[in-house]
């Protein structure tokens, strides 16, 4: 058994290179020789949101608080709100924030393939984040 107790890993600001706001990662739990997944809470501020990105064995999102927004490549900007649970493909390129106005805070899940648990990619423009 493994205790992870509450305020012995510390925030994370969000890389700029990563994402666009301001955006804050608690780490849950990392991927180790037993266990695939890893997961953090991450907390969006309003009009902050991830860079285009897949995970290779796809990707849990479980919203906690506030008012988000999600998009997979190709499909329509869709509201997301506390109790709704995201599943991306593995593979799936796609992107998720807070809305304009709401901060945003969700659990991320995702398992790991050799080592790698996302691949990042371009920056989502105000237009595409606009889009709803």
């Amino acid at each position: 058994m493994d205790i992870k107790r509450n305020g012995t890993q510390p925030s994370g600001k969000g890389p700029s290179d990563w994402f666009t706001g301001t955006v804050r990662i608690d780490p849950l739990f990392a991927a180790n020789e037993a266990r695939r997944a890893a997961a953090g809470s991450v907390t969006f501020e309003p009009g902050a949101r991830t860079a285009w990105h897949t995970h290779p064995r796809g990707q849990t999102l479980i919203v906690t608080a506030g008012l988000g927004l999600v998009q997979r490549d190709g499909g329509p900007v869709e509201e997301i709100r506390p109790g709704d649970v995201v599943w991306f493909e593995p593979g799936e390129k796609h992107w998720h924030g807070a809305s304009p106005t709401t901060a945003m805070t969700h659990i991320a899940i995702q398992e790991h393939a050799d080592g790698k648990v996302v691949d990042w990619m371009e920056h989502v423009t105000d237009e595409q984040y606009q889009a709803k």
